[in-house]
């Protein structure tokens, strides 16, 4: 089915809005859950797309997950070596946070396991983890470091400690997964923080650990203890209304329960210097998360220079941080970000061609982009089937002269189901079309 978001010019955005849970969390308390030994019981649970093929992964690996709720999971662990071999490849869909994890957890498994997704996710590099797992003894074919991948029984992995070129969650906790199966002790260093989801929830589950901004270890063969665990709203999706409100004068919007871990507030920090009107109150822990409501008041936003020092702590929000720049005064410049050129499209090329459409002087450049704030046009964008993409130039009508197209939005459900409604209910003039 095509999916076609149509937004008219101008609006504001005010109200108190729950956005859906954080997808991050999502994805490892369901993981977490099934290598656990006992009942995991998850609240706030995200049903988008993404996170359900992570479910359906573990569920055709014996694991017996029952829904209270579409949000409410009691997820009944098997122990770090009860799963068993699927009798067909795990489809992950768009999901590269399923992917990378699993390759890690399915690395040090006696069965054979192949892992697959759709077509934006077969483009993407997992040669970045391969290399890694294959130095801790897995045995892993790939399509030239891409997906599908097909992963082969061993009898055991060993530790190794790693030097990560680029500060990414995804390989620390792949390699962290990895660890629970192997001899030894497992360290990740990285460059810069990444977030840090895994090693807290590894906790919450009773894995003794080490972390410290920039690097991460455990030893082998530790169990985890069923729980709790409450999901906080993703401060990823959070995202687009901060930014759409911030950069409109008259809005005025508070959006509650955010998870906001020091690892993800890179947003809050971006558009701070921008000169947003933004306000946390009533912190509060979700299990071992933070989190807090989010009051955002209109302004007029103003370019900085965003340098590789917040890159980690943002680099999902970096398609509504473009679309706040063109509505800001001056220049912005992103530097530092060449990770944005292999997420589910070029973030930095696919953003860039949509503001030079709706009249935006933008720059691609190899880790980043200039923009130069101005009025933004009308015009038809094409999505390129990434979610984030979608949901940043949907806000962009905030501030446009006139319409804005956008196609390819179907994958908007793989992380924020809801997303139309919700902003519609905000104040924003959107129309969804569907077709076959």
């Amino acid at each position: 089915m095509t999916v076609n978001f149509q937004i008219e010019p101008g609006g504001r955005l005010s109200g108190a809005l729950r956005v859906p849970g954080d997808k991050s969390v999502s994805h490892r308390a369901v993981m977490l859950g099934a290598l656990a030994e006992g009942r995991t019981e998850v609240t706030g649970f995200l049903t988008g797309e993404d996170c359900l093929c992570t479910m359906r992964a573990f569920q055709a690996m014996g694991v017996r997950i029952e829904a209270v709720s579409p949000s409410h999971l009691i997820i009944h662990g098997v122990g770090l070596h009860g799963l068993q071999a699927p009798a067909h490849a795990l489809d992950l869909g768009n999901s590269g946070t399923s992917m990378r994890l699993m390759a890690g957890l399915l690395a040090g498994q006696r069965f054979e396991s192949t892992l697959t997704g759709d077509a934006s996710l077969s483009r993407r590099p997992m040669g970045r983890v391969i290399e890694p797992l294959q130095r801790m003894g897995a045995r892993i074919e790939s399509q030239e470091g891409r997906a599908p991948l097909r992963i082969l029984p061993v009898d055991g992995l060993q530790g190794i400690r790693f030097e990560s070129p680029v500060a990414s969650a995804q390989i620390k906790s792949c390699l962290l997964l990895a660890g629970l199966y192997a001899q030894g002790r497992t360290e990740v260093h990285e460059p810069e923080a990444s977030r840090d989801h895994t090693e807290r929830m590894l906790r919450a589950f009773g894995v003794t650990l080490e972390a410290r901004p920039g690097y991460a270890a455990l030893q082998g063969g530790q169990r985890l203890s069923g729980t709790r665990i409450e999901v906080p709203a993703d401060i990823s999706s959070a995202a687009f209304y901060m930014a759409g409100a911030a950069m409109t004068p008259g809005s005025d919007v508070t959006l509650t329960d955010v998870g906001v871990n020091p690892t993800r507030t890179g947003i809050i920090e971006v558009l701070r210097r921008m000169g947003a009107d933004i306000t946390l109150v009533n912190p509060r822990e979700f299990g071992a998360e933070p989190v807090a409501d989010i009051r955002v008041r209109g302004a007029q936003l103003q370019g900085v220079e965003i340098g590789r020092d917040l890159v980690a702590a943002s680099i999902d929000e970096f398609p509504i941080i473009f679309v706040a720049a063109a509505a800001a005064r001056g220049t912005t410049v992103v530097s530092g970000a060449e990770e944005l050129r292999v997420k589910e499209s070029d973030r930095i090329q696919t953003m860039c061609d949509g503001l030079r459409t709706l009249g935006i002087d933008a720059e691609a450049r190899p880790d980043g982009m200039r923009v130069e704030g101005g009025t933004l046009q009308s015009g038809t964008i094409d999505s390129h089937g990434d979610h984030r993409v979608a949901m940043s130039f949907a806000m962009a009508a905030l501030h446009a002269q006139g319409t804005i197209s956008i196609l390819d939005c179907a994958n908007v459900d793989t992380s924020f189901p809801g997303f139309a409604e919700l902003a519609r209910q905000a104040g924003l003039r959107i129309t969804v079309g569907r077709g076959v």
